[in-house]
């Protein structure tokens, strides 16, 4: 299986040098270089790519959740929480944080969404801050 895979990576790296080499010149108007199939196949090996990726972090990771009870319930809990977090966030905002010219360009919901995003980074930093700072404040004082 192992041959097979470097082989595979082989074929691939060579395809994408010789897509490389396909590119359209720097002088090319930008709307036709996008239209080039070299960029095209190069996208498309990208996507392939990344697909495969997702598809064996995302099934390693719920096999290895589902072998072991014990990272099921610190995966549940970790959810639980990110989604208290985010609720948290969604009531905290507003949708009307924004002046009225910006208002124009979008509307309330796309606006509360952003303030939502915004708190949960908020909160979720100041969670890590307190992470990293708390067992060298207990060291401290223990001593």
């Amino acid at each position: 299986m192992n041959k097979i895979v470097k082989i595979a990576l082989i074929v691939i790296g060579l395809i994408g040098a010789g897509l490389w080499f396909m590119l359209p010149d720097a002088n090319m108007p930008p709307a036709e270089a996008a239209q080039s199939g070299a960029i095209n196949a190069m996208f498309m090996i990208t996507y392939l790519l990344l697909a495969v990726a997702i598809i064996f972090s995302l099934g390693f990771a719920l096999l290895n959740m589902f072998t072991n009870p014990k990272g099921l319930k610190k995966t549940l809990y970790a959810v639980g929480g990110f989604a208290l977090v985010t609720i948290i966030s969604y009531v905290l905002s507003s949708n009307n944080d924004v002046s009225a010219e910006y208002m124009a360009m979008s509307n309330e919901s796309t606006v509360k969404n952003i303030g939502m995003g915004l708190y949960v980074f908020f909160i979720l930093t100041a969670i890590a801050v307190v992470l990293m700072i708390l067992p060298s404040v207990k060291k401290i004082f223990s001593k």
